[in-house]
């Protein structure tokens, strides 16, 4: 049902003087153009005050005709709003908008830290393939010497080589000038270099400090001693890594300002998939996995169509040692419902209070039918279950031959994009949480006098390599049998020179 148009004039007297993203609606609340702007009532005002609307070309006229109300959001900067206004364009594809529509993104840094001496790379797209990305980061020069920097600082390779040989090493130039630590011939160990690695990581997520103070202390010593051509170029890289780690906000579905009204999606949902009843409690799983290193699984909860995080779970697969999608959800469908039957204590109503109404797995026929499987032997095959294969964006229901596709612009899909997006983000997170710690416990593997036996009673009494480190000899002995107190000493001493190095 059309609305009233809106009253422009008066309307823009609400607009503030600030950088942001407006967008423009027809009289069906379809969204028909977005615009970014450095000062939003001045962008706005130029396309609504009468003398300069005479003086508009063909397209802009056909656009203002066609325009019933706007809305603008603010942002910090113009920076964030190029990428605010990219994001918004690629979810609504407005016909009025040229730019951003053929899917040109920002650039990303890739890293994988399951390759033997992982490298930083950029791209422009985010793939499902395990490795870890950074961004998008809106001014790619900064970026591009800012990476310069990370890798010289932190001596990480260049070479295109997927595992770099001696072979690689006799065609490089860079160990000559210092640039890389040379993993390729053993200059440096693996675990050490993958803690490089993750510290040039940390300085991708934002952690800047250390690195940021070393290069202002070099600048300022470079214009003390009159090497005004060092210093300047050195002040140059300090701003581009202010513009490159600066924080920006990362759009994504569940931060865009669209017409999600989460009560129409759920009963779009409901009519979509011919369910019985509304779906206010939805839980999705996903599967995280890098080879077979740290096989984790998470579950988001919805509640009425907003992330309910107090009830989100992720689990450490414990029952598949090699890559097994299907097993993997299998193993985390059973626990989590399992759970749910013993903490309820009984069956019937109150089991079904604890239960979603709808369950979503992220993956096709497999994954659905691997769940299916969990639920049935439960005795929970009733509930309703889907999957959501990411390719298509298809939809898997139990006993249906095929999929089902909605349209892209349906509410009921991006609800469940949004839910599966989300689960996705957690399982990550989790993911990396692992891999840190991992390549933390790597070091006990590099001291003589550790064996896999005592590495375990270390931890398993300590917690973490950090607090081993902070830990006095008699500690470690008496956490492990024949360990002497001069071997304990060593081991502390061997530890703690891994801070400084």
């Amino acid at each position: 049902m059309a609305k009233e148009r809106e009253d422009f004039r008066k309307r823009l007297q609400e607009v503030p003087h600030k950088p942001g993203v407006y967008v423009m609606r027809d009289r069906l609340d379809f969204v028909i153009y977005v615009g970014k702007a450095k000062d939003l009532r001045r962008r706005l005002a130029s396309y609504f005050t009468p003398s300069r609307t005479m003086r508009a070309d063909i397209k802009t006229r056909a656009l203002l005709d066609s325009v019933w109300s706007f809305e603008w959001h603010t942002v910090k900067s113009e920076p964030e709003a190029l990428l605010f206004e990219g994001r918004l364009i690629k979810e609504f594809r407005p016909k009025y908008n040229v730019s951003f529509r053929d899917d040109k993104r920002f650039f990303l840094v890739r890293v994988h830290l399951q390759d033997p001496f992982p490298r930083f790379q950029l791209t422009r797209l985010k793939k499902e393939d395990g490795a870890r990305y950074f961004g998008p980061f809106p001014h790619s020069t900064a970026l591009r010497s800012t990476l310069e920097a990370l890798k010289k600082r932190f001596g990480l390779r260049s070479c295109l080589s997927n595992q770099p040989d001696e072979k690689d090493y006799r065609h490089c130039l860079d160990p000559v000038i210092k640039n890389c630590s040379a993993p390729c011939v053993g200059k440096i160990s693996q675990g050490d270099y993958l803690s490089k690695v993750l510290e040039a990581c940390e300085f991708l997520e934002g952690e800047t400090r250390g690195f940021a103070d070393s290069v202002e202390q070099e600048m300022r010593a470079a214009a003390e001693s009159l090497d005004f051509e060092k210093a300047a170029r050195l002040r140059d890289l300090l701003q581009d890594m202010k513009t490159t780690a600066r924080p920006v906000t990362r759009f994504t579905r569940k931060s865009l300002p669209t017409t999600v009204d989460p009560e129409r999606d759920i009963a779009a949902l409901k009519d979509a998939l011919g369910l019985e009843s509304l779906p206010e409690v939805m839980e999705c799983f996903d599967i995280s996995n890098i080879s077979s290193t740290h096989i984790v699984a998470s579950m988001v909860r919805f509640r009425r169509g907003v992330a309910d995080r107090s009830a989100y779970r992720r689990y450490q697969i414990r029952s598949v040692e090699w890559q097994n999608d299907f097993a993997s959800m299998a193993e985390a469908v059973g626990r989590r419902y399992s759970r749910v039957l013993r903490e309820m204590g009984g069956q019937g109503q109150e089991v079904a209070k604890g239960l979603p109404d709808l369950i979503i797995v992220d993956g096709g026929r497999g994954q659905l039918s691997a769940a299916c499987g969990e639920l049935e032997r439960l005795g929970l095959g009733g509930v309703a279950i889907i999957g959501l294969a990411k390719e298509f964006e298809e939809i898997y229901r139990h006993g249906e031959e095929l999929p089902l596709r909605l349209p892209e612009d349906s509410g009921a899909l991006r609800l469940l994009q949004r839910i599966r997006d989300e689960a996705h983000r957690f399982a990550n997170g989790y993911h990396s949480i692992l891999m840190k710690k991992r390549m933390s416990e790597s070091l006990l593997d590099e001291i003589p006098g550790i064996s896999t036996a005592r590495k375990k009673a270390f931890l398993k009494r300590f917690g973490s390599v950090e607090k081993i480190k902070k830990a006095r000899p008699e500690e470690l002995v008496e956490a492990t049998r024949g360990l002497s107190l001069g071997q304990a000493e060593d081991i502390l001493n061997r530890l703690r020179r891994t801070n400084s190095a």
